[in-house]
């Protein structure tokens, strides 16, 4: 219950940590905001003409929707993947990166990795709202879908932020934890149906389809295809997964970070 009463206590301070990282991420930038949605186009028109051009991966029809569009299949993976990876690297590095501040005074240091997942959750929504705009003009209804979408999203950066608890925490101790995280997340991004369709992957029993099981982004990404690309709701079942892996995870991470929080100021 103290704990609780310090969270609530530290809106304005979660609020102002938040905006914080909002106006200095594209900092003297000329473009400024509009790289929250250059970069992922860029991304998506490279492995457009590699994957969907080159090696001529086809996605599938959506169904009921009836769409076939490789661009717009691989972006329904590609900007919650691009949210894990930018909403895990900022917090993995935002104790280290504000260590001055945590020896200075003491507040909940966790709010340091919650406003650097509310920053990028930001940038992820208004990239969202692009693509469903995209996905209007090529005759995609998602609209009626957007309440699911929504759901998906909270409980995308609930599972972000139970990572981004654990490893800020493991990366005052070992600072090798950042340089570890960047090799998983390369075989990370290849056992996520991102580039082709999860129909692909091998179906019988084996090492590939036991690292599909396990891997709870395959979920993520499924949901959000299906209703946006597929137009339809996901299955109950589905939507359960998703919200009981957020929900382990971000307790998982809370609870380790409350473990190792005790010496941070020390090990800074």
């Amino acid at each position: 219950m103290t704990t609780l009463a310090e969270y609530a206590g530290s809106k304005e301070l979660m609020v102002n940590l938040t905006l914080r990282e909002l106006r200095t991420k594209y900092k003297r930038s000329m473009l400024g905001w509009i790289w929250s949605l250059l970069n992922p186009l860029a991304t998506m028109v490279i492995l457009s003409l590699v994957f969907g051009v080159f090696l001529r991966i086809r996605p599938p029809t959506g169904s009921p929707s009836g769409l076939n569009n490789f661009p717009l299949f691989l972006l329904c993976g590609l900007l919650p993947w691009t949210f894990l990876i930018n909403g895990t690297n900022g917090s993995i590095s935002s104790l280290v990166g504000n260590a001055n501040l945590i020896k200075k005074s003491y507040f909940p240091r966790e709010l340091l990795v919650a406003s650097q997942v509310l920053a990028w959750l930001i940038s992820f929504a208004i990239e969202m709202l692009v693509l469903t705009v995209v996905l209007l003009a090529v005759g995609n209804l998602a609209l009626p879908y957007l309440p699911a979408v929504v759901l998906i999203m909270f409980a995308l950066a609930v599972f972000v932020t139970g990572l981004g608890l654990a490893l800020s925490a493991a990366n005052v101790y070992f600072r090798d934890v950042e340089h570890f995280v960047a090799i998983l997340f390369q075989v990370w991004f290849y056992l996520t149906p991102i580039l082709y369709p999860i129909s692909q992957v091998p179906e019988r029993p084996g090492v590939l389809r036991d690292l599909y099981g396990l891997n709870p982004m395959v979920v993520f990404v499924e949901a959000l295809r299906d209703c946006l690309y597929d137009l339809r709701f996901p299955s109950v079942i589905r939507l359960g997964s998703l919200l009981l892996i957020s929900g382990v995870t971000f307790l998982a991470g809370l609870a380790i970070f409350a473990k190792l929080e005790a010496r941070l100021a020390e090990e800074l």
